[in-house]
């Protein structure tokens, strides 16, 4: 007892010297820092988009995928077994996976060598493209429409240093996790490619972007389900009004028309499921038949750039990026908050940073996903933010999704990009909604277009993301520069 009484006393010895220690060298870290004064302020710098990429289940590039939604044309199918992507399984399987399926339709790219098609030879079945997953080719074949159309291929090093890359995706490539766990059960683990890691890691659609052409700024990739379109050009955007670039390749790529991947959402009744029989039909925002979103893949990525740096160089601007709202509900893990909470929140941090009045939007691009409880709130919170400005009419309301549908976990981008068209040459046009249905109850006050195209007049637009684990994400953009 006396010798642990001993050590302990000599334990509290050496604490007491130590913690004199700590704190004398806390004292000198914060004298040494106070000297220096806080870090140097600068004002933000204005963002502008310069460059647009798209690859639809309306088509490949940004022209097709307008022509077709502004003749109402709808990317919806009915899918087949060869749709679900599991070549190497025996074919009574695929079958009865495919049987096993309660929602049998989806949005696909279409692809060939025709124009307006996603071209797989030139993207995805070179020997170079061996690490290269259909998510990581759909952001390729985008980022190279946006960067031509923004003609920004840089060749001088200081140039490529001060340009990033910013593409998320929700999921990566599940057809190859779900063929690699095929070759485990099947005991030939050695047939595993050395590609299968590549393949599926979600920071590789911008790795290989910044690859591809030498860009050496800021190179991100977040994974935020259906708000990863929205994270990664707000992210990308606030990297260039503090200064880390001057340019940045902003978006999101999806390639989840798989059996696991379907298989997943049709287990979380997340689906439309109704409809199997009329494709066309099954993706149908605020109407009171909607039982589900439907299932897609694509890409959309564009050019962020500084503004002045957009003007020396004469660049084409077609719109400017001026508030981002995010928030997250605190509710579940897929239902929003009845109030529209975290909807209401991301709204007015985005007007708010914009510096603009609700009154002063015209037009919304709606999340609108077609679940019977998604759609539901959010026309509620846009009530809530809008208030009289919604209910007049004045504010104009639709959701392209009629026509394309989610691109599953992130592509809200091709909405803002599709709202972004709408802001310039083809500004006046407000997007149809395809169909034949009636809305519900909660949007009937609202200047909604189903159905049809309607002209508008279009300066300042909003875009609505809600997230699947509700963090809610609103660029806002405006026309005048």
């Amino acid at each position: 007892m006396k010798m642990w009484g001993f050590g302990n006393g000599i334990h509290h010895y050496f604490s007491k010297i130590r913690r004199q220690h700590h704190n004398q060298l806390l004292g000198r870290l914060f004298s040494s820092s106070a000297a220096f004064g806080p870090p140097p302020s600068r004002p933000l710098r204005r963002v502008v988009v310069t460059g647009l990429g798209l690859v639809t289940p309306l088509g490949c590039g940004v022209e097709t995928t307008w022509k077709c939604l502004t003749a109402g044309q709808c990317g919806v199918r009915a899918i087949t077994p060869e749709d679900l992507k599991m070549d190497g399984f025996d074919k009574d399987i695929q079958l009865l996976t495919f049987d096993q399926l309660a929602s049998k339709v989806a949005a696909i790219v279409p692809c060939g060598s025709n124009a307006g098609e996603f071209n797989e030879a030139l993207w995805l079945n070179s020997k170079d493209h061996r690490s290269i997953a259909r998510f990581i080719g759909y952001a390729l074949c985008a980022a190279d429409e946006a960067l031509k159309a923004a003609n920004w291929l840089p060749s001088e090093q200081n140039e490529k240093e001060k340009t990033g890359v910013s593409i998320g995706a929700g999921t990566g490539s599940i057809c190859d996790i779900l063929d690699a766990s095929r070759i485990i059960c099947e005991k030939r683990l050695r047939r595993l490619s050395p590609f299968f890691i590549p393949r599926i890691l979600i920071n590789m659609a911008s790795g290989h972007v910044s690859m591809t052409y030498g860009f050496q700024g800021p190179n991100h990739a977040a994974v935020t389900a259906c708000a990863t379109g929205a994270h990664s050009i707000g992210d990308a955007a606030r990297m260039i009004q503090f200064g880390d670039a001057d340019v940045m390749v902003a978006g999101g790529t999806e390639a989840s028309i798989d059996a696991l991947s379907i298989a997943g959402f049709c287990r979380s009744r997340a689906l439309t499921t109704k409809y199997n029989s009329v494709p066309e039909e099954a993706s149908r925002p605020f109407d009171c038949g909607r039982d589900g979103f439907v299932i897609a893949e694509g890409s959309g990525i564009m050019v962020l750039e500084e503004l002045e740096h957009a003007q020396r160089r004469g660049a084409k601007i077609y719109a400017e990026l001026r508030g981002y709202g995010m928030s997250g509900d605190a509710y579940h893990i897929t239902q929003p908050h009845a109030d529209g909470r975290g909807a209401i929140l991301a709204m007015t941090r985005a007007l708010e940073q914009s510096g603009l009045h609700p009154n002063q939007v015209d037009y919304i691009n709606a999340h609108a996903t077609s679940t019977p409880l998604g759609d539901a709130v959010e026309a509620n919170a846009i009530k809530s933010v809008f208030s009289t400005h919604a209910t007049s009419g004045s504010l104009a309301l639709s959701s392209t999704k009629e026509l394309y549908v989610d691109l599953l976990l992130h592509v809200e981008l091709q909405d803002l990009e599709i709202v972004i068209l709408l802001n310039n040459y083809f500004w006046s046009y407000g997007p149809s909604s395809w169909g034949s249905w009636s809305c519900g109850s909660n949007i009937h006050c609202f200047g909604y277009t189903p159905c049809k195209g309607s002209s508008v007049k279009i300066s300042n637009v909003l875009q609505t993301i809600i997230n699947i684990s509700l963090i809610t994400l609103l660029p806002l953009i405006t026309k005048s520069i």
